[in-house]
Order: C-alpha cells, then structure tokens, then sequence
C-alpha cells in the first residue's frame, strides 16, 4: 500500500492547474516551474490523464491544457486511476506461501496446500479488503473543487500548525474508530 511520486505528482499538477487556469489553457513549463516537476515527466502525466479525460490540450500560441470538466467533477480517485495508480492494501494478498517455506509434496510432485487458508489469512485478508474500500470511497469522494476550497482557508503557518499540533487531516475530519 504506497501512493508513489507518479501519483502525488498527477493530483499537485491538477491542482496547480485548477488554481491557475482560470478557463484559460495552461502550459505544462508552467506547472513544472511552480511544482518542481520535470517537464518530461509531466508530459508523460498529462498524456495519460487526457487519454483519462480529465484534461483537454489546447493547440497553438496560447496553448496549454485546461481541465475536461468542472473541477467539481474531478476526484482525486480519477486522477489517480488515469495515471494507473493502485493503492489497494489487498491487491498483493494472494495466500501464496511467503519464500524460505518448504512446500509439502505428494508422490507424484504435485504441492500440497500451495495456498494459505487459515482463519488468520482470512482475517487479514478482509481487513485489509474493507480498508482499501474505504480509501477508495474516500479518494472519489474528495474532488479537486474540495480541495482548492479548502486551500482557500489555509495559510502556510496554519497548516505547520495543525499537522504538528494534531494529526487532523485538513481536508477532512478524522474519521474516528471504523468497526468492520
């Protein structure tokens, strides 16, 4: 379970992109001046995320990219899902046995109890499925309209404050205790 750099970069572009657009089409030098992100990498993001329409590109002098739809309409799960990110905690959770174990065999070669199947697999492998569903509900219930409202009311100093002071998300509330 790890969003990596493709990920955080794609939704800090969008939102570069949301703020500074305007309805006007933004050039990606731009965004990789203001983020500090390689304009190649960006390319190859952007690319990905028009072929995911949530970006149009503009052709011709004035060019750029703007986005396909209100910025209301935009999860930050879209985003994420055009740059073929997968932070699901189950996906790997397969009940193969982990290396270094010694798989039973029968006379003929064939293994035995290839796959883990106990209560503690099953357990855990729940969890872990519940859990990548609520991250799931949660990134396509927070949309880039969200999130730039919410920069609205946000200084810079407010925000080292609060990570510090508590470990609140600034977007949303905390959750509290989920019970399966």
């Amino acid at each position: 379970m790890r969003l990596t750099s493709k990920g955080r970069y794609a939704v800090r572009a969008m939102l570069d992109l949301t703020f500074h657009s305007n309805g006007n089409p933004v050039r990606l030098q731009e965004i990789s001046t203001r983020q500090s992100i390689s304009l190649h990498y960006l390319e190859q993001l952007f690319r990905k995320l028009r072929t995911g329409k949530v970006v149009k590109s503009v052709r011709g002098p004035g060019g750029g990219y703007v986005l396909a739809r209100s910025q209301d309409e935009i999860s930050v799960k879209d985003v994420l899902d055009c740059v073929g990110e997968n932070i699901n905690p189950a996906r790997d959770i397969l009940g193969i046995p982990s290396s270094g174990i010694e798989i039973m065999k029968d006379e003929s070669g064939n293994e035995i109890n290839a796959i883990v199947d106990t209560k503690e697999f099953n357990l855990t492998k729940s969890y872990f499925e519940n859990l990548g569903t609520i991250m799931q509900d949660y990134l396509a219930t927070t949309t880039l309209g969200d999130l730039a409202r919410k920069s609205a009311g946000i200084s810079a100093t407010a925000s080292s404050e609060a990570t510090s002071a508590s470990k609140e998300s600034l977007i949303r509330q905390n959750i509290g205790e989920m019970n399966q």
